[in-house]
């Protein structure tokens, strides 16, 4: 053990909370200003802070359950269903029953208590009692004992696996602004007509460019809009299904009881992998050769288009790998890989109907493979399909090497931790451990 290190409980270097719900039966103890997180506001998010969750509750609710409200740095872990989301609290707020938070004492930092209780999920689960969902209690959690450096080596560690998270952030930060920017050109040219509207108001001439749309693309878009069975869309376009697409492919998940079918060779995509991802470029999970080759026909090609269709539909994504998923999401693998990009958006555009698509016809809870396939979509001319795609390039380009640079910062921040969590690479050595990692 490294010099200096000290063994502590969690009882000794935190004050462990518990959260609370308020009646829901009564609407004033909700939408007050007091952010109220949940484990469902964890499962997809992407930062070592929070602020905020999907709901907030009032004064009168905090005061009515046994939610207490914590300061800013406490950090935030779920005990149950499941166990081991974390988040640090960017400023007071609450949770409900299904966390444990951890008030630091003086001279423990709460971004080191954060990577060292992620490094140690597995213990933290090994202590939940329980038989369907594991629970950690509060007891037992309190008992947990880990090793600590000194104040200012937390700190340094922190600092070190912080700026590579940070980074990851940025990247993800700066690719939610180039999909901004890419959704509102899509929703210019294909769902709002405005190039053809221009031109049936005589606001745009041959030679002239309107924002987002450069000059030489004038002659795609014709001047007058048409009745079709999806209301009015510019003239000499179609409306074409999913299936006329590409070919479309139904996941399988192998079966769970041969452990050989699972390793770390081919991504096996999952609905939570889809969220917030124009690309997936990393799964929570992965199948061995064998795996991937006893459903051959499932496998995806890089490019190919992931729709989830079950449980929380709407969400679509590309591959970035070759790549299997499981039944929950259709994809479809497009006939002409020069318009991926049109038939992305279109399928993100058609999120309300696909939520409403499935069995019972209100809210889904199956949008099989063949109500999927039948989907309608608008079709433009192929020519300026292809234009947008093109034109796209750049933007989808410098999301995939975002995508891709955060992987690398991911899996050398995960090489990282459990070394300078144990103390097994000192700060120092970290540094230059980093710098070898960068010039490999």
């Amino acid at each position: 053990m490294a010099d200096k290190w000290r063994e502590y409980a969690i009882s000794e270097i935190a004050e462990v909370i518990g959260g609370g719900t308020p009646s829901t039966s009564d609407p004033s103890n909700f939408d007050g200003e007091i952010p109220w997180i949940t484990p469902k506001d964890l499962s997809i998010h992407t930062s070592r802070f929070i602020s905020r969750g999907e709901r907030n509750i009032s004064s009168k609710g905090l005061q009515s359950s046994s939610a207490r409200l914590l300061p800013a740095g406490t950090v935030l872990l779920t005990t149950r269903a499941p166990i081991g989301y974390l988040a640090i609290a960017s400023n007071p707020l609450t949770t409900n029953q299904g966390f444990r938070s951890l008030i630091l004492k003086d001279q423990f930092d709460s971004q080191f208590v954060y990577y060292l209780l992620k490094a140690n999920i597995k213990t933290l689960i090994a202590n939940s009692s329980g038989t369907t969902f594991g629970e950690l209690s509060g007891s037992s959690l309190k008992k947990l004992k880990f090793n600590f450096p000194p104040y200012a080596e937390q700190r340094a560690i922190a600092h070190i696996l912080g700026t590579l998270d940070d980074k990851i952030e940025l990247n993800r930060k700066m690719s939610e602004t180039l999909e901004q920017m890419a959704t509102a050109i899509f929703k210019a040219w294909f769902v709002d007509f405005e190039p053809v509207r221009a031109k049936m108001a005589g606001r745009w001439k041959k030679g002239q460019s309107l924002p987002g749309l450069p000059s030489h693309l004038w002659d795609l878009f014709p001047d007058r809009l048409v009745n079709s069975e999806l209301g009015e869309i510019p003239e000499g376009w179609e409306v074409k299904c999913v299936r006329d697409v590409g070919k479309v492919v139904c996941g399988k998940t192998p079966s769970t009881q041969i452990r050989e079918y699972y390793g770390n060779d081919v991504p096996f995509i999952t609905i939570p992998d889809l969220h917030n991802n124009v690309f997936v470029s990393s799964t929570q999970k992965k199948l061995s050769r064998a795996g991937a080759e006893s459903q051959k026909s499932k496998t995806l090609p890089p490019g190919s288009i992931c729709v989830s269709c079950i449980a929380t539909p709407g969400l679509v994504s590309i591959t970035v790998d070759e790549s299997q998923t499981n039944q929950q999401i259709n994809s479809v693998i497009p006939s002409d890989q020069d318009q991926t990009y049109y038939w992305f958006w279109s399928l993100r555009n058609l999120g309300e109907e696909i939520k409403t698509s499935g069995s019972g016809g209100s809210v889904v809870t199956n949008l099989s493979t063949s109500r999927f396939s039948k989907l309608r979509l608008i079709a433009p001319p192929v020519n300026l399909r292809r234009a947008y795609h093109s034109s796209m390039m750049p933007v989808f380009v410098r999301i995939l090497t975002n995508v891709r640079e955060s992987r690398t910062l991911a899996a050398l921040r995960d090489a990282l931790l459990p070394k300078l969590i144990s103390g097994e690479i000192r700060v120092k050595d970290a540094e230059r451990f980093i710098k070898e990692a960068e010039n490999a």
